[in-house]
């Protein structure tokens, strides 16, 4: 992979405009922005002081926070993260592979909506420090979770790819943000966070002995 390609793939080398992951974890739930709720006593009278939100946060989603393994509800619809691989080549066809000198890390996911069919924004990793990386554009959205349209009631699978280097792994998580929607009035988009649960040891793992190759070919 050239240096070009890799600037490419990661998006904002330094932290920027959005906390870092491990102060995004520090409860389970929505992370609402910049929330002020006070009792103010004044003349013999309670007055409560309703949740606002300031006019810069609000271009800032609306994030909700889980766990590898564990269904994020984010209201118009959920994710799951089923689990997390490593490889050296991708297959995208019998024919067509790519490869990379850093890695792959693929992110194999089940999503499902509440009203309305869905189709997902390009989704990106984000690294404890800040780091972000986009999916790879090695692998066209045909073969992504991004190419289908996630139904109402019904689970839809699929994968996102990244190209990322080792030190990047330890820590992660995806962020999946919802699209726009003439549905639903919201003030702030819903997205998910998701720990892909990288500790030391699985990051070791992914790092030192990722698969030879990984077929994403269409069944």
């Amino acid at each position: 992979m050239t240096a070009t390609a890799q600037q490419q793939q990661q998006e904002a080398a330094a932290p920027g405009g959005r906390r870092s992951a491990r102060s995004r974890r520090s409860r389970k739930g929505p992370v609402i922005l910049n929330a002020l709720a006070g009792l103010v006593l004044a003349s013999g009278a309670i007055w409560i002081q309703s949740m606002a939100v300031s006019p810069d946060d609000m271009d800032l989603p609306l994030t909700y926070v889980g766990d590898k393994g564990e269904e994020v509800d984010a209201g118009r619809f959920s994710v799951k993260v089923e689990g997390v691989d490593s490889a050296r080549t991708i297959r995208l066809t019998r024919d067509e592979l790519v490869r990379t000198d850093l890695l792959f890390l693929v992110v194999n996911l089940s999503a499902t909506s509440k009203r309305e069919p869905l189709r997902f924004q390009e989704p990106y990793l984000l690294t404890p420090d800040g780091l972000r990386f986009k999916a790879t554009d090695k692998v066209g959205n045909i073969l992504t979770l991004s190419n289908k349209y996630v139904q109402p009631g019904m689970r839809s699978g699929g994968s996102w790819v990244f190209e990322v280097p080792a030190s990047a792994l330890q820590g992660s998580s995806i962020i999946v943000q919802a699209p726009t929607s003439a549905l639903y009035a919201e003030p702030l988009i819903p997205e998910v966070e998701i720990d892909l649960g990288i500790d030391e040891a699985l990051a070791k793992q992914l790092g030192s002995a990722p698969k030879d190759l990984y077929s994403l070919e269409a069944k």
